[in-house]
């Protein structure tokens, strides 16, 4: 008994002298000497408890459909077998209140990512088979957990060339409630800055790994802004620390323990985290295979292990040693069946200690230690959560929003802008001065045939391979904010088809004006009319192909293997590489959905039709009508009115296969599997 009094006041007197030495600590790792809240949590007080949770997870679930494809294995046949499925959850039980930041520790595979899932409602590939998950006293469903429940993915999706401020005030003109006045969005837009410290970077580029902006650590912190907006009681972390350095990773971590003294619950998980990181913490899940073996107070870790015979050595990071201690080694089956024996042993003992407890927590009779005081702002909004009672947002709301962040994202990619206009630009002189000098002797037939051809074929197939690469960059934003409820496939779709017509006038008018004067078409202003609106529909039925694809295909390989393979079968079948008399059946019909093969015919129409063409055969000159010379290659059969009609109705089927796309495939991207 003596020796147990000696060993919990030595554990005690160290605990002290750590706690002397945080404030020198934190002025040393920390650049935030200000401890205030601005923007605390008003309403109810929130818990959350998890009662005998096991889970299985369909582990042939997690690998994308392509993949399994990819190794010959039929996906919906891989999904019944019982050896893929595996208990990521066992017995789990805890329960955790307002004011509180819960850790979630662990190896890889221990479970973590699993029980973030189940709590946000997002348990893709698993299946809970038995215990519930409790939210202020109720059964969670996908309404409770969207109305109180905020989700920071481990990856910051966001847009790179608005500023922090930009970033959050759009979000703020779809999450907040049609009662906020525009001053009250822009007040909640400050308060947020100002809790997340963002302040000295608020009109900064928000960046990405391409583009120079803010650094990552920020960049971690306007993604928790983007979720803080609407003032959530609950807010859940999936390893926020993840690719930051140490410095900036305790920073994080300071400013969501601030959040949570701030009349929320926060709860994250984490690898390994360094100790002084550790000691911020309220309380602490350690998880192996799914099993607690460790849940309480982070200062009471070390004394709990010490007490049941593991006791930390000096100088070492609680954290890394228990978390060590209770890995899988699977370098060979002798180790790995002797260290799930010994994590067994260690859960089996921990369930046993808090058997009986109401919150599910080993507690010690030690006294609390003082965790620190936070100085609270005069300016609180004083408002409860958001998404309680207030309508969000209306459809045309959401679209106006989105539409400016879309436009105002787009324009200031300026690199990218002047690239594409450079482009353009090239393709029609490099083509025009091909065809420059003949206004005095007339092209051959074939030749004008096949300057019209590349005029319509070349240029919209570099417009896909850009739609594409561009759509599967944002993809992953897109997956997030449908599933958050930020706004619904309709808004998104209208406003990603007309946000970028601005940058499609703009590319098809430079390419489109040189080549014209340049390769001496018919100098006719309705003709030029005629022509430009066939090359401004062309390029936006290739545009609307790839944004049909990428919403269509999960990997933008796919998505541009696919749209390569349609193009080549619209380009080879559109009438110029062979006559559409001598197509057979299959590609004969593959030419009726061509718009290549339709915008070919309207040019040839535009150009020759109503036209007297000369042609010359020895010394011998014949005066041919246009119409006979076009009618040669079966590019007559329709009026002109018909092939704008056709190509607008193809465009229109591509547009409404890319909404089905929208709104009944899940938007993941290959790092959402």
């Amino acid at each position: 008994m003596a020796e147990k009094t000696s060993e919990e006041s030595r554990l005690w007197n160290e605990a002290i002298l750590q706690d002397a030495s945080q404030g020198l600590q934190d002025s040393l790792f920390s650049s935030e000497s200000d401890n205030s809240l601005y923007f605390t949590y008003s309403g109810q007080s929130n818990t959350l408890e998890v009662r005998d949770l096991t889970y299985q997870v369909d582990i042939a679930s997690q690998v994308p459909w392509f993949e399994q494809l990819a190794q010959f294995k039929i996906p919906w046949r891989s999904h019944s077998n019982q050896d893929s499925c595996d208990l990521g959850i066992q017995n789990l039980s805890f329960k955790v209140r307002s004011g509180q930041m819960l850790a979630i520790i662990g190896s890889s595979g221990c479970g973590r990512a699993s029980l973030l899932d189940v709590i946000t409602g997002r348990d893709h590939g698993g299946k809970m088979k038995s215990g519930q998950i409790w939210i202020n006293g109720q059964p969670s469903t996908p309404q409770l957990v969207r109305k109180c429940v905020a989700h920071v993915r481990q990856h910051d999706q966001l847009l790179p060339n608005l500023t922090v401020r930009e970033t959050l005030a759009f979000v703020a003109q779809m999450r907040l409630p049609r009662s906020f006045s525009q001053a009250q969005r822009d007040k909640r837009v400050e308060d947020v800055i100002a809790e997340l410290r963002l302040r000295q970077c608020a009109n900064t580029r928000v960046g990405n790994t391409y583009v120079r902006g803010v650094s990552g650590g920020e960049r971690r912190r306007v993604s928790i802004g983007v979720q803080l907006l609407w003032n959530p009681g609950i807010l859940i972390l999936d390893e926020p620390t993840s690719g930051l350095d140490s410095f900036t990773a305790h920073n994080l971590v300071r400013t969501l323990s601030r959040l949570a003294k701030g009349n929320r619950l926060v709860l994250i998980s984490l690898h390994q985290p360094r100790s002084d990181i550790f000691r911020l913490f309220d309380l602490v899940l350690l998880m192996t295979s799914g099993t607690p073996i460790y849940l309480g107070a982070a200062q009471h870790m070390v004394q709990y292990f010490t007490e049941i015979g593991y006791p930390c050595p000096r100088y070492s990071n609680p954290a890394d040693f228990y978390v060590d201690l209770t890995s899988i080694d699977r370098c060979s089956k002798e180790q790995e069946a002797a260290t799930m024996e010994k994590a067994r042993s260690l859960a089996a003992l921990f369930l046993e200690k808090v058997r009986g407890s109401e919150d599910f927590l080993w507690k010690t009779e030690t006294k609390e230690l003082n965790t620190g005081t936070y100085a609270v702002s005069q300016t609180l909004p004083q408002d409860a959560d958001c998404r309680a009672t207030a309508k969000l947002p209306g459809p045309i709301q959401q679209f106006t929003t989105l539409i400016r962040r879309q436009i105002s994202n787009d324009f200031r990619d300026l690199p990218t802008l002047l690239i594409h206009g450079a482009e353009a630009c090239l393709m029609s002189l490099i083509i025009g001065f091909l065809y420059y000098g003949h206004d005095i002797k007339p092209l051959f037939f074939m030749d004008t045939a096949a300057l019209l051809f590349m005029i319509g074929a070349l240029i919209p197939f570099n417009v896909i391979l850009d739609v594409v690469s561009k759509c599967h960059s944002e993809r992953s934003m897109l997956y997030y904010e449908l599933e958050d409820g930020l706004y619904t496939p309709g808004p998104y779709f209208f406003a990603k088809v007309l946000g970028e017509l601005p940058e499609h006038c703009a590319y098809v008018i430079i390419y489109g004006m040189p080549i014209y004067w340049l390769t001496n078409l018919r100098p006719v202003p309705e003709l030029f009319f005629l022509h430009f609106m066939f090359l401004w529909l062309v390029v936006f039925c290739s545009r609307t192909m790839a944004l049909a694809a990428s919403a269509l295909l999960p990997t933008f390989h796919m998505s541009s293997f696919f749209c390569n393979a349609l193009y080549n079968s619209f380009y080879l079948t559109a009438g110029f590489m062979i006559n559409l008399d001598n197509l057979w059946i299959v590609p004969a019909w593959i030419s009726k959905l061509s718009f290549l093969r339709w915008c070919f015919s309207g040019l040839m129409q535009i150009q020759f039709n109503g036209y007297p063409y000369t042609v010359q055969v020895g010394n011998h000159t014949f005066t041919v009508p246009g119409e006979k010379m076009v009618d040669i290659m079966d590019l007559n059969s329709h009026p002109l009115y018909a092939t704008y009609l056709i190509v607008t109705g193809i465009s229109c089927g591509f547009l409404l296969l890319y909404y089905l796309s929208l709104k009944f495939i899940k938007q993941k991207s290959v790092q959402d599997w």
